[in-house]
């Protein structure tokens, strides 16, 4: 026989208060960038403690979840299958970390069902005035962060990049209401980057220009998409991982269409550009642009202020780790062993994170990777390939591969060395 069924006081709550919970709940995980393994990892739980058994499949546009209520006996069919067609979801750390305390509060008994849906719904607020202003300056300080940390580039590089990343930091930001200008939001972007570097290494000064646009469209690049589709597909979630896939390469296909029709176009009305490397920033700059560039994420991943030194640490250590492994490589490919080490390490630090604090790894996890994750090199082999030279197209593809594999298996084998205790 089986054992009886232990119910909590909401497991007596109405089916439709505690269905319409989780829904909520899945919503928003799904709207503030959880991934498909732990989503429904949060889903299943949350539901077990409600008296409910949910089968959850999750995808980066919809969500399925099929309820079995356990007050009517462990045999019984499902008695609720909803389905919701959602937008793919972005990152948003406060928002992320609230829906999960709220959750929380809920299973303890702090709040009831109803006042839970009723906070969740408010999480769905429009983003202020300020907090689009931040996420704009962010966009400018993370471009010119990359110039100074990544390309080693000049100081005219440095301010162009942080020009293009304002400019496309307010497009973003007027996407975000405009479905329309939504859909061609990357290659609008990509065209504008592209057309200020030809224009201005013509007119003002001479700039590295494939330097300029890699770092003003840093923030647009599917890094995090390509290694979040890896995670899923390795996780024998095979649909979302697919379907990320094809939404990452679609986005690279968008911003080499844009780069490659901003400069048809300039070489049409006879404007090239100089394409010429000036001295570079001293060396000195790397570390105050490490803290600029990881201020700049903690904006732009929308962290809470209480979580942004925690950010900012999480983004310092990949990137050290990265740079630590890579110097202990030796005749190993120290990339791709960099990247491994880095994702071992914020893997590993998120889930203690997670264990000791209560709240979501993904606030070490998602912006700790940003710098790890191989999003410009796939802007590079897309472009390579679409202007017809093979060789590197295929060379910097093998590469994306092998910083893609190294970044997962790091991320993994933290998992392993420090076992998550929560599903976000």
């Amino acid at each position: 026989m089986n054992p009886p069924i232990v119910l909590t006081p909401l497991a007596m709550a109405p089916l439709n208060t505690r269905i319409a919970f989780l829904l909520e709940l899945a919503r928003r995980l799904h709207q503030y960038g959880t991934a498909a393994p732990r989503l429904e990892g949060a889903i299943g739980g949350a539901a077990q403690r409600l008296g409910l058994v949910a089968d959850v499949w999750s995808s980066p546009t919809a969500i399925i979840i099929s309820f079995t209520d356990l007050t009517q006996g462990e045999d019984e069919v499902a008695q609720v299958t909803q389905v919701m067609r959602l937008a793919p979801g972005d990152v948003n750390l406060a928002r992320l970390s609230d829906a999960d305390a709220i959750a929380d509060k809920v299973i303890a008994g702090d709040i009831d069902l109803r006042e839970g849906f009723r906070q969740l719904r408010e999480l769905g607020r429009p983003d202020t005035r300020r907090a689009q202003a931040g996420v704009i300056a962010s966009y400018g300080l993370a471009a010119a962060s990359v110039v100074a940390l990544l390309l080693h580039s000049s100081w005219a590089d440095l301010v162009t990049a942080a020009l293009i990343g304002l400019i496309i930091g307010t497009i973003t930001v007027l996407s975000a209401t405009r479905p329309r200008l939504a859909v061609a939001s990357e290659a609008i972007s990509a065209l504008v980057a592209t057309t200020i570097a030809i224009v201005v290494s013509q007119f003002v000064v001479p700039l590295a220009i494939k330097s300029v646009i890699l770092a003003g469209l840093i923030v647009l690049m599917p890094g995090m998409a390509l290694t979040t589709a890896v995670r899923e597909i390795s996780s024998q979630h095979l649909v979302a991982g697919v379907a990320r896939m094809g939404g990452a390469i679609a986005t690279l296909i968008k911003l080499t269409f844009g780069t490659v029709a901003a400069t048809t176009l300039c070489t049409a009305f006879g404007v090239e550009g100089r394409d010429y490397a000036l001295p570079p920033l001293p060396s000195w700059t790397d570390y105050p642009a490490l803290i600029v560039g990881a201020f700049a994420f903690a904006i732009s991943f929308r962290a809470a202020r209480r979580d942004w030194l925690v950010v900012m640490a999480a983004v310092v250590v990949g990137y050290l780790s990265t740079r630590w492994g890579g110097a202990l490589a030796g005749k190993l490919p120290a990339a791709p062993f960099g990247v491994f080490l880095g994702g071992l390490m914020l893997s590993s630090l998120a889930n203690l994170y997670a264990r000791f604090v209560h709240r979501p790894g993904a606030i070490i996890r998602e912006p700790g990777i940003i710098l790890l994750v191989p999003g410009s090199t796939g802007f590079r082999s897309v472009s390579y390939l679409l202007e017809r030279d093979t060789t590197l197209g295929m060379d910097s593809t093998l590469l994306l591969v092998t910083l893609l594999i190294a970044l997962v298996a790091g991320l993994l084998f933290g998992d392993l060395l420090i076992a998550p205790r929560r599903s976000l």
